[in-house]
């Protein structure tokens, strides 16, 4: 399989990397091809709304690495989100590339049928925290007419390598062997 893995966290050391890294490692492993994005190090605004989606020629108007990235998301099975909880919700780092998934509908683009996944954790014990993220991610991809084929939720967990107390890396390699 295809797989698009979009990353919204900026701490390239921080838990959600370590089972995005579990992830692919184990994807990879078993033949599947990776794309990955760190949205968190790329150039993506938020979307303006302004309804000239493929106007000229790319998903968006307004040029950023977001069009790199629709590009990306036609051609694969799988898109997999990981991110960690920032204040109760999507990191913005992120938010930008889900709203602007919008273009990709707006512009005609058939992307129905694709699966997709979320990674994510958060500090607090409470598994709610995280149905800020798991929310709109399951909402959106219903819109869109994918499969919610997983979702890893690991709670507890800020500081750097506290996942490697929880079982959260094994999760993601899990997912990854259910695609």
């Amino acid at each position: 399989m295809n797989i698009v893995v979009i990353t919204g966290s900026p701490r390239k050391n921080g838990n959600s990397f370590a089972m995005t890294a579990a992830f692919v490692r184990r994807a990879e492993e078993l033949g599947h091809t990776i794309r990955r994005f760190d949205a968190a190090f790329l150039k993506i605004g938020g979307c303006r709304a302004c309804e000239t989606c493929y106007k000229t020629g790319k998903a968006c108007s307004f040029d950023d690495d977001f069009n790199a990235i629709a590009s990306a998301i036609l051609e694969p099975d799988v898109v997999v989100y990981t991110m960690s909880v920032y204040w109760y919700s999507i990191p913005a780092q992120v938010k930008g590339v889900i709203d602007r998934i919008f273009s990709l509908v707006v512009g005609g683009k058939d992307i129905a049928g694709k699966k997709c996944a979320l990674i994510t954790c958060c500090e607090e014990d409470d598994m709610s925290v995280m149905d800020g993220v798991r929310i709109p991610i399951e909402r959106s991809a219903a819109l869109l007419k994918w499969e919610m084929v997983g979702e890893v939720l690991v709670p507890g967990v800020f500081k750097v390598g506290e996942i490697d107390k929880t079982n959260g890396c094994r999760q993601a390699e899990i997912l990854a062997e259910k695609l």
